[in-house]
């Protein structure tokens, strides 16, 4: 008898993850966009989708046991395709902003597409959120489930110099983490700055605003920016200010104050410093609560920065995989990566790549629940 409880353990076991590949849809131009299923004995399940290597879907049970799907995203290619949002995508070649889409490189001058106002966002016109990675190895065993993309940027796309090679590993374990592990090499000196842009709301994609949601940033200081959303070089301390996410507090308790950074981004669109160079290892950069359905996502990264986005330009032109318009404040965004526009100030260090060396972006969510509200 206890033989057949073993097997019937070890085949349970055996069966606790999966990873399946469908089709999601087709681009204009006919090319297949594939998805990929993860998902795990404890009724978490992720799809993530060649364009973009993004995050579509990710369920996840709150503190009662019922799962939601909590990430934003679209249910059709055609709404990615003809109204991008950077819905749980990856953004590079550079993440964030570069100062007017220039920048200088071992004394060449590189101009890259300006798509946000003066500046270049997110890699440009067309990031790696807006073109099809290739699909590699998927596959799972009793502990994790995992799909491996890839995508080969030609040297001069975007303006970048180099052909760049990325990989994105997604991986979904039985502790209820997903991790993306981004890693780059490169053909010629560049810069590379890889970061996902999923946007998270932990009581389920349209159900309303994040603003109760309790945020803690384990950052002292953060990136000041001028009207344009460029840092200004100055690095400020978050201590007395609507930025001190020390201890957690509620995302909108401090975002209506008259705070002339506050109006410059519209809300929090800002680079918070979690330290000043590359940590050695992980370690926790941010944990969100969600009180009304105990979700709590813990983030980890060893990027020295965090870009944290209120969702301010959300503006009730999207709707979503639940068929709920995305409005202002319905969902918040915290990216693991370099300061935004390192290439152009120094001070801030470097998003230099050189032939032989490797970039890597390790980026974990862990989703746990809290039985009452507001534990800690």
């Amino acid at each position: 008898m206890g033989s057949i409880l073993g097997l019937a353990m070890l085949s349970a076991a055996a069966h606790a993850t999966d990873a399946k590949r469908e089709t999601f849809g087709t681009m204009p131009d006919g090319t297949k966009v594939d998805a990929v299923v993860l998902s795990n004995a404890h009724g978490m399940q992720a799809r993530i989708i060649a364009l973009g290597a993004s995050v579509q879907f990710l369920s996840t049970p709150d503190r009662n046991g019922k799962s939601a799907n909590i990430a934003l995203g679209y249910a059709s290619l055609n709404d990615y395709v003809s109204n991008p949002q950077y819905f749980g995508a990856t953004v590079g070649r550079y993440a964030n902003r570069i100062a007017k889409g220039h920048f200088t490189l071992d004394g060449h001058a590189y101009s890259v597409p300006v798509n946000n106002g003066v500046n270049s966002l997110h890699g440009g016109t067309r990031g790696f959120d807006k073109v099809v990675w290739t699909i590699g190895e998927v596959k799972h065993d009793a502990g994790k489930a995992s799909v491996s993309l890839s995508y080969v940027s030609p040297d001069g796309d975007m303006g970048y110099p180099g052909k760049l090679t990325v990989t994105a590993v997604y991986t979904l374990d039985e502790e209820n983490r997903l991790s993306i592990d981004y890693r780059a090499t490169t053909d010629k000196v560049t810069i590379v700055n890889l970061s996902n842009h999923a946007y998270w709301n932990l009581s389920g994609e349209g159900s309303g605003s994040v603003m109760d949601d309790l945020l803690t940033i384990a950052g002292d200081a953060y990136l000041p920016v001028d009207a344009g959303s460029i840092p200004t070089g100055e690095i400020r301390k978050v201590a007395g200010t609507p930025f001190d996410f020390r201890t957690a507090k509620p995302i909108g308790r401090d975002i209506r104050t008259n705070d002339p950074q506050l109006l410059n981004g519209h809300g929090y669109d800002h680079n918070w410093v979690i330290s000043k160079d590359e940590a050695p290892a992980l370690r926790m950069v941010a944990r969100v609560e969600d009180p009304a359905s105990g979700r709590v996502l813990t983030l980890k990264s060893s990027k020295p920065g965090l870009q944290f986005y209120s969702g301010n330009f959300l503006d009730g032109t999207s709707v979503g995989t639940g068929g709920h318009v995305y409005r202002q404040g319905d969902a918040f965004v915290l990216e693991p990566q370099l300061y935004p526009d390192t290439p152009n100030q120094a001070s801030f260090g470097s998003a230099r790549l050189e032939p032989g060396h490797e970039y890597r972006n390790l980026i974990v969510y862990e989703f746990t629940t809290e039985s009452t509200r507001g534990a800690h």
